[in-house]
């Protein structure tokens, strides 16, 4: 007999009765039942029951055991009467009746329980991750990913894309994020990088001949932390593709996605439609460029229907350059206590309010109520009912201003009505390209020009459309959008050296600055480098929404906290200072 196990914690079943077995596990609960114990045994596969009376010669040892205390029982397998069989188990119609025991590791008193439904500080459940890992729906969650993790990489090699492992040690490279810098021991004063992303090593790739790569790639940014984002380190799926243009890589990518999503959706609709929306159209008909196209709001610009109106404020707003007026539609939102309640909304989010009309139906006819419909007159409120085809028992909200000021609330707040309405499908994932991004962007501040997102993008125009406005260029860069979370981010690449001189002359670097941050691949376009392009698809994120969990930290192994730390292991810790002395460092006082 094995030392350890003859059966996993799933593996018995009534044809198994009369059999003597070894299990090993945990122990999950402990009930008494008038003299007769009974103990849940739990290992990663499921769930056996084991009992055990005064008749034993184990029943004093058995008396002793805990929860969590991880033990060898060896046994007899009996069926359960029939009133007792549990169906919601494998083992549900058996158990063991325990003849051996053998404790092999004792548990202290719990910080936190296993068994049951409990809720825990974070701070808990992070510094004692691995109890917390025991727990169902931990262990369920985890199980989803590796499960998702082997099914994106099965879709990868089934449509010929090789895997290939980049550094982790490089150098530092701006994409968009702060570095996590490592210094050199052989090199005083120097230092390398953990990677942003495997950017430049997999257009190299392309350039070496490899046509299709893949990797389940570790990513490290030093970033604020999110709900829906880890503040030092994540996996994506990485891919790069020669000889593609941006509909390619579309084609590509998607039934790898939506495959997953189909298989691991848990019976949830999954579209197969996945629209394109420009960059700006999201913007304004969302508020965000990760729209949640589950709700079916989308706002419209009514800005001509205010323009030299009796509303005062929105007249004279619209007399300022680069500003409008949006309207967010709410289908049966057409109550005054509904409008009262998404005015106090914008408030709370910094805004003096929103303006609204609703309609409702007086003496058989409908009639336009609210501040808006006073001020306007009728003419212009029917217009924008007509435009926004709305109808009696529904309401629209306005925003005003530039829409970089308001654009972020109006979006949350088209999120806010879709959910109090019951418009957004609940069961449903619904995917959107967002394309046409800009490449550059002005700082308000100093008015100078840098790269908006991936600076190694490739221009649509080419050369010829970075000789005019830098802010009109747009990138052939596009985004997956998933119920209201970015899901992949890609571009076709910038492989012309002339091009992309140019196009980071303009973004304030110039030729000596590219050539020594990006040499390796600026050489390397100067040597027959195909026309490539690819994205990234967050692993982390994709679980998370499998999972219908709104913290990415419940779909990590052992992630960091709030504020990047690992209560568990104890980092960020200070060095020694023979490790300083090793790397020619001292560490300055923090600054009160």
């Amino acid at each position: 007999m094995h030392r350890y196990r003859t059966h996993t914690c799933a593996g018995l079943d009534a044809s198994n009765v009369g059999e003597s077995v070894r299990l090993s596990g945990w122990v999950h609960r402990v009930r008494d039942h008038g003299g007769i114990l009974f103990i849940d045994l739990r290992d990663t596969y499921g769930m056996t029951q084991v009992l055990c009376d005064p008749d034993s010669a184990a029943f004093a040892e058995v008396e002793k055991v805990r929860a969590e205390w991880c033990i060898r029982i060896d046994g007899e397998v009996k069926a359960r009467d029939p009133e007792l069989v549990n169906p919601k188990i494998p083992t549900g119609e058996i158990e063991v009746f325990v003849r051996g025991i053998e404790v092999l590791g004792q548990a202290k008193e719990l910080p936190l329980q296993v068994f049951g439904d409990q809720e825990y500080p974070e701070e808990t459940r992070l510094r004692h991750r691995y109890l917390d890992l025991r727990r169902e729906a931990m262990q369920r969650n985890m199980t989803l990913r590796s499960n998702v993790v082997r099914s994106i990489r099965q879709r990868m090699w089934d449509q010929e894309f090789r895997e290939f492992q980049t550094p982790i040690i490089t150098a530092s490279s701006p994409e968009g994020a702060r570095d996590f810098l490592v210094p050199s021991r052989l090199h005083p004063g120097k230092f390398y990088a953990l990677p942003q992303a495997p950017q430049q090593f997999k257009q190299l790739l392309m350039v070496s001949g490899f046509d299709r790569y893949f990797q389940i790639a570790p990513c490290f940014r030093d970033e604020d932390p999110r709900a829906d984002r880890s503040p030092t380190d994540f996996y994506q799926l990485d891919m790069e593709m020669s000889f593609v243009e941006q509909q390619d890589v579309f084609d590509t990518i998607q039934p790898v996605i939506q495959g997953v999503f189909e298989e691991f959706g848990g019976g949830r609709r999954v579209d197969a439609d996945w629209p394109q929306i420009s960059y700006a159209d999201a913007a304004l008909w969302y508020g965000t460029d990760k729209p949640d196209l589950r709700n079916p709001i989308r706002m419209q610009d009514v800005s001509e229907h205010f323009r030299g109106s009796g509303f005062a404020i929105f007249a004279r707003l619209l007399e300022q350059e680069g500003t409008q007026i949006r309207a967010i539609p709410a289908p049966t939102g057409g109550s005054r206590k509904f409008c009262d309640r998404m005015n106090a909304f914008a408030q709370k989010e910094g805004l003096p309010g929103m303006g609204y009309i609703f309609w409702r139906e007086v003496d058989g006819a409908m009639e336009a109520a609210g501040p808006l419909a006073k001020n306007i007159g009728p003419e212009r409120t029917e217009a924008i009912r007509q435009q926004l085809g709305l109808g009696v028992g529904d309401a629209a909200f306005f925003l005003g201003g530039k829409p970089s000021a308001f654009e972020r609330v109006a979006g949350k707040a088209r999120t806010v009505i879709g959910d109090e309405l019951g418009l957004t499908e609940t069961d449903r994932f619904a995917f959107a390209w967002i394309v046409d991004f800009p490449i550059y962007e002005k700082d308000p501040e100093t008015g100078e020009i840098d790269f908006e997102h991936n600076p190694f993008s490739m221009p649509q125009g080419g050369m010829e459309a970075l000789q005019g406005d830098p802010l009109a260029v747009k990138g052939f860069q596009y985004d997956l959008a998933c119920n209201g979370y970015e899901l992949v981010s890609g571009a076709i690449r910038n492989h012309k050296p002339e091009v992309m001189l140019k196009a980071f002359e303009i973004a304030g670097y110039g030729e000596e600055e590219v050539k020594k941050r990006f040499g390796g691949l600026f050489t390397a376009f100067q040597y027959g480098a195909p026309p490539h392009g690819g994205c990234a698809a967050g692993i982390d994120r994709i679980v998370m929404l499998l999972a219908d969990e709104e913290n990415i930290r419940e779909v990590i192994l052992f992630p960091m906290n709030q504020r990047a730390e690992d209560l568990m292991m104890g980092a960020p810790s200070e060095p020694t200072n023979a490790q300083l002395r090793e790397l020619s460092l001292r560490v300055l006082p923090a600054e009160s």
